[in-house]
């Protein structure tokens, strides 16, 4: 039996998610932390903060500091929710779009490229076990937790 540790480690390097940036896009680094922060705030409709921090896993004060960062960066916009002012919803700036959309873009250049190594039949495989793996781990109670000795 293959060591599945092990192909997961090397999985993660391939991937470079042991990379401190994950992507460059002009003379912007972006850490892969803050590329799942843009992705997710593309993909919902005016999310708040504490809703990204949950649908990432994160907590809110690990959270909050990357979000002001990529404020900084000129990237994402907080906001004050209008009905409660405790609450703030977080947008994409112009900058934040291209930045996110170029990532995008990166990433499936580089999906499709490793896909192309396959047959249409290994590639519906591998998603088709990503997905069962994804939803596996979603049952796990140990899903997401720090190991710890």
């Amino acid at each position: 039996m293959e060591n599945a540790r092990e192909l997961f480690q090397i999985m993660t390097r391939r991937f470079g998610l042991l990379n401190k940036n994950c992507c460059t896009v002009g003379d912007r680094d972006v850490s892969l932390v803050q590329s799942h922060i843009l992705y997710e705030i593309g993909r919902q409709h005016k999310p708040s903060m504490q809703e990204i921090a949950e649908t990432l896993g994160t907590d809110i004060t690990t959270f909050s500091r990357q979000v002001q960062s990529l404020v900084k960066m000129s990237l994402v916009r907080k906001t004050p929710d209008a009905n409660d002012r405790r609450i703030f919803t977080l947008s994409l700036t112009t900058e934040g779009k291209f930045v996110a959309g170029s990532i995008d873009e990166k990433m499936n250049g580089y999906l499709e490229d490793v896909f192309s190594q396959m047959t249409p039949f290994e590639k519906e495989t591998v998603l088709r076990s990503v997905r069962l793996f994804n939803e596996a781990m979603g049952k796990s109670d140990k899903c997401c937790n720090p190991v710890s000795g």
